[in-house]
């Protein structure tokens, strides 16, 4: 799937082990890439960083943060910045408005509460923005730091509105309304159809006897997501990213809204494959949203045996 702009799912920042505070400098740069969607098939995408969704950040709570957002001469388009782990006005975006032709602006900022939280364009039609791809995730660790697991994967759920069919080739083209319709003919993972799938980008790996966490942000612009694993179950969650909160346990399907985030964890019994999905399941068969973790090592019949 080449040029893709698809996000490493399995590039995650460590988790953190400090005791104590630090200061952060991000940079952000906005970009407007023409690249691969479907095999086959191109789109205009707004991006943080070249990919979709952007950078995943990861401080502490207590942190300070600054924030530097560029953007390039080759950009047609104003963009900013809110996020929703920022006290201030629109989240960051009202001081971090910059235009084409190199300008940057920077804004600092503390991480006082913990979560997952999105980030997003925040210009007047951000809706379009954000369907384009310009979302992403910031993690705030709480002060505890969060319960060790063996791999981290990072997802980021949006739709695309096009005015051709799903499965249409050469270059598609943004279709403002069915944008406000609410009527996208793509919703996908990172920016790619089937992403992480053998016929596009490859599955995710895993083995029998590790755990896994998933961070999912759903940049929407409009449609929740009923996040399931399917052959397995969030054995704990954080609904919303609410990591102040004692997680959920053993939860089968759950709702991320736009402009929210999910944090949960796998453990892993058995070989299979995960399939990480919508269960509005019409978007996994017909919208190209769909995502897949290889689970390889001895088979367990005790827990679960397909050949009785």
């Amino acid at each position: 799937m080449g040029n893709s702009i698809a996000a490493d799912a399995r590039r995650v920042p460590q988790p953190i082990t400090r005791d104590h505070a630090v200061h952060h400098d991000i940079e952000l740069m906005a970009r407007e890439v023409t690249a691969c969607l479907d095999n086959g098939a191109r789109f205009d995408f707004m991006t943080w960083n070249g990919q979709v969704p952007g950078p995943f950040l990861r401080v502490r709570q207590d942190d300070t943060v600054t924030l530097t957002l560029t953007s390039p001469s080759t950009n047609t388009r104003p963009h900013s910045i809110d996020l929703h782990a920022v006290y201030g006005t629109g989240g960051g975006s009202a001081a971090t408005l910059v235009v084409p032709g190199g300008q940057s602006k920077a804004v600092r900022f503390k991480c006082l509460y913990p979560g997952a939280f999105i980030y997003h364009c925040a210009v007047p039609n951000l809706d379009e923005h954000i369907s384009r791809g310009m979302f992403g995730m910031i993690v705030v660790e709480p002060h505890e730091g969060l319960p060790p697991v063996d791999r981290e994967f990072y997802l980021g759920q949006h739709e695309l509105y096009t005015r051709e069919p799903f499965g249409s080739k050469g270059l598609l083209h943004f279709d403002d309304p069915a944008m406000i319709r609410e009527q996208p003919h793509y919703v996908v993972f990172n920016g790619a159809v089937d992403g992480y799938t053998p016929d596009r980008l490859g599955r995710l790996h895993a083995r029998v006897g590790e755990t896994i966490r998933v961070f999912m942000v759903s940049g929407g612009p409009n449609l929740l997501s009923s996040f399931h694993p399917i052959g397995n179950v969030w054995a704990r969650c954080w609904p919303q990213g609410a990591l102040a909160n004692p997680p959920l346990k053993y939860i089968q399907t759950q709702p991320v809204p736009p402009g929210s985030c999910f944090v949960g964890d796998m453990a892993l019994p058995v070989p299979e494959t995960i399939k990480l999905v919508d269960h509005a399941l019409s978007r996994v068969v017909h919208q190209g949203l769909l995502a897949e973790i290889e689970v390889s090592g001895a088979p367990n019949p005790a827990v679960y045996n397909p050949s009785p």
